[in-house]
């Protein structure tokens, strides 16, 4: 098994990435999410709950609601759209390698000509296409709501420019590293819970971060937004290449490190 990982790894793996492998390795992901009762579970239910906070705490603001507390509350609220690409992705992705492992399937699909970049792309899109649809889909019917049914000045004060462009800027990136770190977590788990419980704590700093923003710490103009997502999208391609400089297919197929 190890010569044969070797060759495999060596001039044969070298090249462009083959896109047609990449999108096989994301369609059989998918395949394998749609038969989890708890990934099904984690991308419709818990985004749903961060949707329905929300709302909820807008429509609760009267018309004449202090200037200061209605800062807080949209802050809030908004704060509650980004937690779900964090930590949505991050379940999911947790799952991609130990899942694998735990099924007998990691070592048909390691074998194969497949470039780990091509393997972990593939694993990385899976997790991120849904999670953009969902992410933008409740965050469109969020300021659908508020549009219809909230006060006109708490529409307003959910509707600047600078707030709705971070929101929109940061969620690939926040989903982005939940999803590297969730990987990265369950290529070296043995656990499918938990990496998801690990994954999940790993993906709350670009939180962190983005609630700054929600909470008036620092004000949202387009030029921080801007600089803030470079920095994200910045650690998120590192992240990217680290993980693909740690994964190590040998260890994944027979448990021990390549000598």
């Amino acid at each position: 098994m190890s010569l044969i990982l070797t060759r495999r790894q060596g001039p044969g793996r070298t090249g462009p990435i083959s896109w047609p492998r990449v999108r096989a390795v994301a369609r059989k992901e998918v395949q394998d999410y749609r038969r989890n009762r708890f990934i099904v579970i984690t991308m419709t239910v818990m985004p749903v709950i961060f949707m329905i906070l929300p709302v909820i705490d807008i429509f609760a603001l009267p018309s004449d609601v202090a200037s200061s507390m209605l800062t807080k509350r949209v802050g809030l609220s908004l704060l509650y759209m980004l937690i779900a690409p964090a930590v949505t992705p991050a379940a999911i992705s947790a799952y991609s390698v130990v899942g694998e492992r735990e099924q007998g399937t990691m070592e048909p699909v390691l074998t194969t000509p497949l470039r780990t970049e091509e393997f972990l792309i593939g694993k990385a899109l899976a997790a991120l296409l849904p999670t953009l649809a969902i992410s933008y889909g409740i965050f469109g019917l969020f300021l659908l709501l508020v549009k219809v049914f909230a006060h006109p000045n708490v529409a307003t004060a959910v509707f600047q420019g600078p707030l709705l462009l971070a929101q929109v800027l940061f969620t690939p990136l926040v989903a982005g590293w939940s999803i590297w770190a969730g990987i990265a977590i369950s290529a070296r788990s043995n656990d499918v819970r938990v990496a998801q419980q690990l994954s999940t704590l790993a993906s709350l700093p670009p939180v962190a971060i983005t609630s700054l923003f929600s909470f008036g710490v620092l004000t949202p103009t387009l030029r921080l937004a801007l600089i803030i997502a470079a920095v994200l999208l910045v650690v998120d391609s590192l992240g990217w290449r680290a993980v693909s400089a740690l994964f190590d297919r040998e260890r994944l197929v027979t448990g021990k490190r390549a000598s």
